[in-house]
């Protein structure tokens, strides 16, 4: 209100300038020269005429900016919502590429086992890099029971899986239970050696590897050689495949032969396992 009554008589003369130049346009259709005054009067208000025009586009085109800016945000919001599907079809990708030899190996050990199995997969774990200890999904509904086996299909050489032994049940739920791996410190399971049926004892370490020794300080055993579950004890069953030497330890103090042994389960990536059901 203060600027019309501020502007209103400069407002009032602009207005009466353009009617003026209208009416000159129309009048001087057919003629070929101005007079003085239209002259005058052209001259004089041309610049605001301009001016108004000028402001005008730029009103035209601030508007269209805005337009277009929340054209650009739709588009924008579009994108992301199209970039975060792929990541996440990436992610399918990249997680069934990292399963692939598993579930090759898996496929393999269902057609060849004679166990009944019972497939879980790991709900938890205890704090630490390696799967001490973990528990499963499934439970006593399931007819899982205190100490029945848990493997995992293993590839020991190339088109041969076996049953890699991962743990024991320890705890049983209607529909969870808990297993003690035997890369745990204060898990043991007695073994043979493939090759030459020497027996010892193994447990776990704090690297996730497996120490043991030999009954027989004599025994002939070599890095290299593979472990297999002896079942002495009646912990774990018989011929469940433990692992690989990786060295013979022999102290001329000590009376017993000493190996350390690399576990044929990767216990840093266990996701899935089977539960033999005795």
């Amino acid at each position: 209100m203060l600027f019309f009554k501020k502007y209103k008589n400069r407002m009032i003369v602009s207005l009466i300038a353009i009617i003026l130049i209208v009416i000159i346009g129309v009048t001087n259709s057919e003629r070929l020269k101005l007079t003085a005054m239209e002259r005058f009067l052209g001259n004089a208000f041309s610049p605001i005429q301009k001016f108004i025009f000028s402001i005008g586009r730029n009103v035209y085109e601030f508007f269209g900016s805005i337009k277009n800016i929340s054209n650009l945000m739709e588009e924008n919001e579009e994108l992301k919502l199209k970039v975060a599907k792929l990541e996440e079809e990436n992610r399918r990708y990249e997680d069934l590429i990292g399963k692939s030899e598993y579930i090759i190996n898996e496929k393999k050990l269902l057609e060849s086992t004679n166990y009944k199995l019972i497939p879980a997969q790991v709900a938890g774990k205890e704090p630490g890099n390696w799967f001490n200890r973990f528990t499963i999904d499934k439970g006593s509904n399931d007819g899982i029971e205190k100490g029945d086996t848990v493997i995992q299909a293993v590839e020991v050489d190339e088109e041969i899986v076996l049953e890699g032994v991962v743990g024991r049940v320890v705890e049983v739920g209607d529909n969870w239970s808990k297993v003690i791996s035997i890369i745990d410190e204060n898990n043991n399971i007695s073994f043979k050696v493939i090759r030459t049926q020497d027996g010892g004892i193994v447990s776990g370490s704090l690297d996730g590897n497996l120490n043991g020794y030999l009954f027989d300080s004599k025994a002939d055993v070599m890095k290299g050689d593979k472990l297999f579950s002896s079942g002495l004890g009646g912990v774990y069953l018989p011929d469940l495949y433990i692992g690989e030497i990786t060295d013979v330890i022999k102290e001329d103090e000590d009376l017993t032969k000493k190996i350390k042994v690399k576990p044929a389960v990767d216990f840093k990536k266990l996701y899935k396992v089977y539960v033999i059901l005795d």
